[in-house]
């Protein structure tokens, strides 16, 4: 792996909010998807979750986007399993959705633990993540519609979210566990021996400070075995 690499995926991990999140409320078309993937990347989200409950949902969002490889998609049969793992986080629930109680998303302290659900291209959110919320918000509207692609409006409150937390000084501070960081500056640093490790089932070797492999001898020997898969045929 190169410095410049090395330096860039560390840069990543410092900055990944672990207590940030946003929850897909049946959300199902991989353009959508994939957009908010990359808004999760690009404002530093750890993990977004998605309430999938058919299982062609889940094949269609495994193939969102390239994002995927950055953020992990926690998928989810019932919008309560969401909900159960919000409040493991102690996070607040924020769901955009029109209420008497709706306030604007702006208004909302996001530098604490939140979750923000946003609902499907057709329905919205559901009655679940409705009567489960903390808080509902909306984005206020000037013109004749009525609402925003459920990308850009996650996006635009994703943003607020980082607003908020770059001034309360919340990135370059890693939160993230040590196994995670080394898993991922294995794959994203060195993707061919990753990729050989997952095929010939070998265990991931430490990354040092530098950015390379630490292994012993055993190890590169199983790597550099021939593979059986590779003989197939």
């Amino acid at each position: 792996m190169s410095p410049e690499r090395f330096a860039r995926i560390n840069q990543m991990l410092d900055n990944r909010q672990v207590d940030l999140t946003v929850c897909l409320d049946k959300v199902h078309m991989t353009n959508n998807i994939a957009a908010v993937l990359r808004s999760a990347d690009c404002v530093g989200i750890h993990q977004i979750h998605a309430v999938w409950p058919d299982d062609d949902m889940r094949v269609s969002g495994n193939t969102a986007s390239g994002s995927q490889q950055w953020v992990d998609t926690v998928k989810h049969y019932t919008f309560e399993e969401a909900h159960q793992a919000f409040k493991k986080q102690k996070m607040q629930v924020l769901t955009t959705t029109f209420s008497d109680s709706a306030v604007d998303f702006r208004e909302i302290d996001y530098t604490q633990p939140t979750a923000i659900v946003m609902g499907n291209e057709r329905d919205g959110v559901s009655a679940e993540a409705i009567a489960a919320a903390d808080q509902h918000i909306i984005i206020p509207m000037r013109g004749m519609v009525q609402s925003l692609n459920v990308s850009v409006a996650a996006a635009l409150v994703m943003y607020e979210a980082q607003r908020q937390r770059e001034v309360a000084n919340m990135y370059g501070k890693r939160r993230l566990d040590n196994s995670y960081c080394q898993t991922m500056l294995f794959e994203q640093g060195h993707p061919v021996y990753a990729k050989a490790c997952r095929r010939k089932q070998i265990p991931y070797p430490a990354i040092d400070d530098q950015g390379q492999i630490v292994a012993d001898k055993e190890w590169w020997d199983r790597m550099r075995a021939p593979d059986p898969q590779a003989l197939v045929g």
